[in-house]
């Protein structure tokens, strides 16, 4: 028997908050662990990245998210397949560029070998509530 449906919930809200901090503190052997090999992030623009241009975008600052804040979490555990839905404000430099963001991403994540990890993920943009 694997865990509880209570415990893998807990699991993958946990996840999601290491993750959040591994983009905070641009850690890149954090994020390593937590995103699956296979894992293509969509950003807001339609554009895509791989592991590999996700982890050396952190590496070396191209992607540098001073804050990230989140403002909603909500999290779906079928199986062994999780959702993290997040809304959350952030800010910081993306080619040596400031900006700032509402988002609210959508991630899939896949729970083997005991551990939650990031299979595939998806951000839009959300307008300033005005």
């Amino acid at each position: 028997m694997g865990m509880d449906q209570v415990a893998l919930e807990a699991a993958l809200h946990d996840a999601e908050q290491r993750l959040q901090a591994a983009v905070r503190s641009g850690d890149a052997q954090a994020l390593d662990l937590l995103l699956d090999d296979r894992v293509v992030y969509t950003g807001p623009d339609g554009s895509t990245m791989t592991k590999e241009e996700d982890l050396g975008a952190h590496r070396s600052r191209t992607l540098a998210v001073g804050v990230f804040d989140q403002q909603e979490l909500h999290v779906t555990v079928v199986g062994s397949t999780g959702i993290t839905r997040v809304l959350a404000g952030l800010e910081g430099t993306a080619g040596g560029h400031p900006f700032t963001a509402r988002l609210r991403y959508t991630r899939t994540w896949t729970h083997l070998d005991g551990t939650w990890r990031v299979l595939a993920a998806h951000a839009s943009a959300v307008p300033d509530p005005g």
